[in-house]
């Protein structure tokens, strides 16, 4: 199976180094020297990794051949394919790889269905869940143990307990701008105490 474990960025320096967006949980696994990795496009690869080192926070790779900016910035955006066993586990249990979690359905804590993670994101401070919502529509779901409380690979789940706002932050920026449109001189319903007839299920 091939993952997809890092993009290449700009070059650094003028002796063909290149920083990279990490996007596996194990750089030393696979972006270490000797490394040989796929690409996309597939006519720039593949590439060996000579050289790996960290910078000011970001890995710096050099590859066997590449040794001028030219050569580097050529390479710029292309990203790095690692062929990877697919019954291969991470060392660390609470740590998953990509293909794990595609395609998880995501529930609440108390089985309110959410929708379906399409893609992870891996950013610089932490890692997204992008969740298809039955509607089409997309929810962005921070990967961190306070709100993806439990991965069950077994019944193919995501468990979240999401804040307020994480999941329903267009009904909220509605209920905001009612309340705008009310305090700007709109007049109030007549008789705002009234009970009002309960929206029906699954409909809130």
């Amino acid at each position: 199976m091939q993952l997809v474990v890092a993009r290449i960025g700009r070059a650094h320096g003028i002796k063909g180094e290149v920083t990279v967006e990490v996007r596996t949980d194990e750089p030393e696994l696979r972006l270490g020297p000797g490394a040989v990795l796929a690409t996309d496009p597939a006519s720039v690869g593949p590439l060996t990794i000579e050289t790996g080192r960290v910078h000011s926070g970001r890995l710096l790779l050099r590859f066997e051949g590449v040794r001028d900016r030219t050569g580097a910035e050529a390479l710029r955006n292309t990203l790095l394919i690692a062929e990877v066993d697919p019954e291969e586990l991470p060392e660390d249990p609470d740590e998953y790889y990509d293909h794990q979690l595609m395609d998880l359905d995501v529930v609440t804590k108390d089985g309110t269905e959410i929708g379906r993670i399409t893609e992870i994101s891996h950013l610089p401070s932490q890692d997204l869940f992008i969740v298809e919502r039955p509607d089409g529509s997309e929810v962005m779901i921070p990967f961190v143990e306070e709100i993806v409380t439990e991965i069950d690979l077994e019944e193919q789940r995501a468990v979240i307990d999401p804040p307020p706002g994480l999941i329903d932050d267009r009904a909220e920026i509605a209920s905001a701008r009612d309340a705008e449109t009310t305090a700007e001189g709109e007049p109030a319903p007549e008789d705002a105490s009234a009970p009002q007839d309960p929206a029906p299920e699954g409909k809130a």
